[in-house]
C-alpha cells in the first residue's frame, strides 16, 4: 500500500537512509489515492458481482471454466473489499482494532494470491481444451475443478501467510512489526515472493499457454480464429501493461534495502513510483470480468437480459404517460434457459478464452 506504509510489507529504513522530507508526496497520496481507490471498489465490486451472479443463477449448467471463473471473481471480491479500509487508513490512520486490522490484511493478501493463481489456472485450461482438447476431453469436468480449486485456495492462503503473519495495529497504524532477527530478510523475502510468486510465474504461464494456442489456432482452418487471437493478445497485453510497472517499483524497494538508492531524490522518485504504479495495478481486477468472463455469450446475454429486466421495471414503475409509451413487454424465461447459453463462451471465438 502507498502512503507511509507498503500493504505488501513494511520496514524501516530510517535507520539505513538519511531522513528525507516527503511531506508533500503523502499529502498528495492522501488526497488521490483514497479517490483512486474507491473507484477500483467500485467497479471492481460490480463487475465481479455479476460474475457471481450470473454463473450461480445458471449453476445447473456449470462447466470446469465457470467454476475457475467463479473462484477468480470471489479473489477479486476479497481484494476489492480491502480497499475502502486501506482508504480510509490513508486518510485517519487505523481507527479500527487489531483484529480489524489483521483481517483486512488477510483479504487483500489472500484475494491478491488467489487472483493470480485462478488467471493461471485458467490459461492452464484453456491451454489443454485447445491444444490438448483430445486427451483431456473425459477429464474437463466440472468435478475436477473442486479439488483444484481448494487447492488454489490452500496454495494462496499459505503464499499470503508472510503477509499477514506480523500485521498488527500500533498506535494508529495497521503495520508489520517483525521480531528483531527477521527485521531484515522478511521484507526482502517478501517483496520476492510477490516479484516472483504474483507476477513473474503467472506470466510465465500465461505466455507460454497462450503461444501454443495461437500456434495450434493457425493450424486451423476457422475464419474465426483471428478474433481468439485478438483476444489472446488482449489478455496478456492487459495483465502485462497493468501489473509490470507495480512489480517493477516493488523490486526497486528490495534495491533500497540494500542502500542502491541513497539520494532523497531517488527516495522521492520510489515512492512517486508507487503512488502511480499501484492503484494502475489494483484496477487490474476490474477489467478481469470484461476479459474473462464477459467475453462469453452467457455473460453477455445475461447482462443484456439484465438491462432489460431493469428498463422494464422503470417502465412499470414510472407513470406510462410520462416515459412509457406501452406497457413493458415482458422477458420470457426461456431466454435464461437456452441451450446456446450452456458454454461460458460462445462459439465465434470467445470459447477459446
Amino acid at each position: 500500500m502507498a502512503e507511509d506504509v507498503e500493504t505488501t510489507t513494511d520496514y524501516d529504513y530510517e535507520g539505513l537512509l538519511p531522513v528525507c522530507d516527503k511531506m508533500d508526496l503523502q499529502m498528495s497520496g492522501r488526497v488521490f489515492l483514497p479517490i483512486l481507490y474507491g473507484l477500483v471498489f467500485t467497479i471492481g465490486l460490480v463487475g465481479n458481482s455479476l460474475v457471481v451472479f450470473t454463473i450461480l443463477k445458471s449453476w445447473h449448467q456449470k462447466s470446469i471454466t465457470d467454476i475457475f471463473l467463479l473462484n477468480l471473481a470471489i479473489s477479486d471480491l476479497l481484494f476489492v473489499v480491502s480497499l475502502p479500509f486501506w482508504a480510509s487508513y490513508i486518510i485517519h490512520g487505523w481507527t479500527l482494532g487489531n483484529l480489524s486490522c489483521q483481517i483486512v490484511a488477510s483479504f487483500y493478501s489472500v484475494g491478491f494470491f488467489g487472483g493470480m493463481l485462478f488467471i493461471s489456472v485458467i490459461s492452464i485450461d484453456r491451454y489443454l481444451a485447445i491444444v490438448c482438447a483430445t486427451f483431456v476431453m473425459k477429464t474437463r469436468t466440472a468435478n475436477h475443478a473442486y479439488p483444484i480449486s481448494v487447492t488454489i485456495w490452500v496454495l494462496a492462503i499459505l503464499f499470503a501467510a508472510p503477509h499477514f503473519a506480523f500485521i498488527q495495529k500500533s498506535e494508529n497504524k495497521c503495520t508489520s512489526l517483525y521480531p528483531v532477527q527477521l527485521e531484515e530478510i522478511w521484507p526482502l523475502f517478501s517483496y520476492m515472493e510477490i516479484n516472483i510468486l504474483g507476477f513473474l510465474l503467472p506470466l510465465c504461464i500465461m505466455i507460454f499457454c497462450y503461444l501454443r494456442i495461437i500456434k495450434t489456432l493457425y493450424s486451423c482452418k476457422t475464419n474465426r480464429k483471428k478474433r481468439a487471437i485478438r483476444l489472446i493478445l488482449m489478455v496478456v497485453i492487459v495483465f502485462f501493461l497493468f501489473w509490470t510497472p507495480y512489480h517493477v517499483s516493488l523490486l526497486l524497494q528490495v534495491l533500497r534495502i540494500y542502500g542502491v538508492f541513497n539520494t532523497c531524490s531517488s527516495l522521492r522518485l520510489l515512492d512517486y513510483m508507487v503512488h502511480v504504479t499501484e492503484p494502475l495495478a489494483f484496477s487490474h481486477c476490474c477489467l478481469n470480468p470484461i476479459i474473462y468472463a464477459f467475453a462469453g455469450e452467457k455473460f453477455r446475454k445475461y447482462l443484456y437480459q439484465l438491462v432489460l429486466r431493469c428498463l422494464s421495471f422503470i417502465c412499470f414503475c414510472v407513470p406510462r404517460s410520462q416515459h412509457c409509451g406501452r406497457a413493458p413487454v415482458p422477458i420470457p424465461e426461456a431466454a435464461f434457459t437456452s441451450n446456446q447459453t450452456q458454454n461460458t463462451s460462445d462459439p465465434d471465438g470467445s470459447t477459446l478464452l
